[in-house]
């Protein structure tokens, strides 16, 4: 068996502000790297070719579900109480529970249903633009690239919008648990999260309306409904996956084309190609950079690798849509590349169930942004942008842009 190792150091700063070179040096390596995860301190095995990382997510010896691991699993020991309310939603489980609620909520976000939401989704991206039209700077990401899908997703659920930047505090605080091991703000978090759609919940069940939580309140599929912790959870996956791709995603394409400037211009002269020029942004610089996590249901071997019973695989989704052994010039930025079979929404029976709201809020936000300031451009020095912490989500902590 390998013995964990960080000369790969993910979790370094230059890592988190470029972690391509690292990846390219892993895929080089081995097919499963073990790796010391410095946030949990346990150790975790990652896949960071394309066809292994594919393999590893639809794999079934792997389990998402805590719940199965012994008692004495160290990832069950270290979470269990700090994230029992975010460990029932259909990130964390597997079949036959995972179909169950998927199946509850996917309604909600059908091909039809998305794109009802074009209109809606525009006018909140023009509002935007227009509140900081004559300032001449922002900070894309507080001022464009976060409110806008959060506003999509909390109208959905039906969360009021003074209530929009408390949530933001609370994903961040879960998403980017601190280094030194102390938890206590996350469960603080949790549980502050959980009191607030008890309270919510109470409020649509007493007075339904038209939004999703009342939706998801009064669903009945096949006699099955939702219990109130999967509820409570489920609130929280929406809520985060709902706005956290999308900022990332509008916030790391801008990025890329403005390092890109003759792709910028590219995509300006013929906005017909946002939404291959989004596939691309996905795929150079996606917003989730691993799989969440899955747990060995067993001693067993993977791509030569013995996994012992209990321990953690990822998959490094970044580094599978930079395998040269997948992509042609896989570092080129190419807002016109085809074929391009990325994986920066995941892959089998976990593939994102929002992508396509993802989709239609980047597609939409970014040519908006591109068509109301012609002059858009760096702030700052790109290069003393500091990236989030963490190898989950991929993203910056802020872009300051000019126009």
């Amino acid at each position: 068996m390998s013995t964990s190792t960080n000369r790969h150091d993910l979790w370094a700063p230059e890592a988190r502000a470029n972690p391509l070179p690292v990846y390219a040096r892993m895929r080089q390596e081995a097919p499963l790297v073990r790796l010391f995860d410095p946030y949990y301190k346990v150790p975790i095995w990652m896949a960071t070719r394309y066809k292994d990382a594919v393999e590893l997510i639809r794999d079934p010896r792997f389990t998402k579900d805590m719940r199965k691991l012994p008692d004495s699993s160290p990832s069950k020991q270290l979470r269990s109480g700090e994230s029992d309310v975010f460990n029932q939603h259909m990130l964390s489980v597997d079949p036959p529970d995972h179909t169950r609620l998927r199946t509850l909520v996917s309604k909600a976000f059908t091909p039809r249903r998305v794109e009802e939401l074009r209109p809606r989704i525009t006018a909140i991206s023009h509002r935007l633009l227009d509140a900081v039209q004559t300032s001449g700077s922002m900070d894309l990401l507080d001022a464009y690239a976060f409110p806008l899908p959060v506003t999509v997703i909390a109208e959905m659920l039906g969360v009021p919008q003074e209530d929009q930047d408390q949530f933001r505090e609370w994903t961040n605080i879960v998403i980017n648990p601190p280094l030194d091991g102390d938890l206590q703000n996350v469960r603080k978090a949790g549980m502050q999260f959980a009191q607030y759609f008890q309270g919510m919940m109470a409020k649509r069940r007493a007075e339904p309306r038209d939004d999703l939580l009342s939706a998801l309140l009064a669903v009945e599929e096949q006699g099955d409904r939702l219990s109130p912790m999967e509820l409570t959870s489920m609130l929280f996956l929406l809520l985060v996956a709902g706005h956290e791709t999308t900022v990332n995603l509008i916030g790391n394409g801008v990025w890329a084309l403005l390092n890109h400037p003759e792709q910028l211009e590219r995509l300006r002269a013929n906005p017909a190609l946002i939404e291959s020029a989004v596939e691309e942004m996905l795929r150079f610089r996606g917003p989730v950079e691993t799989s969440t996590q899955r747990w060995a249901t067993q001693e067993l071997e993977f791509r030569g690798q013995v996994i012992p019973a209990g321990e953690t695989v990822v998959a490094s989704l970044l580094a599978a849509d930079h395998d040269p052994e997948h992509f042609a010039e896989p570092e080129r930025f190419d807002i016109a590349r085809e074929p391009n079979r990325h994986i920066a929404f995941g892959f089998g029976i976990h593939f994102c169930l929002g992508a396509p709201l993802a989709r239609l809020e980047g597609t939409i936000a970014i040519n908006l942004l591109l068509e109301r300031m012609p002059r858009l451009r760096f702030a700052e020095d790109p290069a003393r942008l500091r990236w989030r912490d963490g190898i989950l989500v991929n993203g910056l902590q802020r872009l300051p842009v000019a126009f």
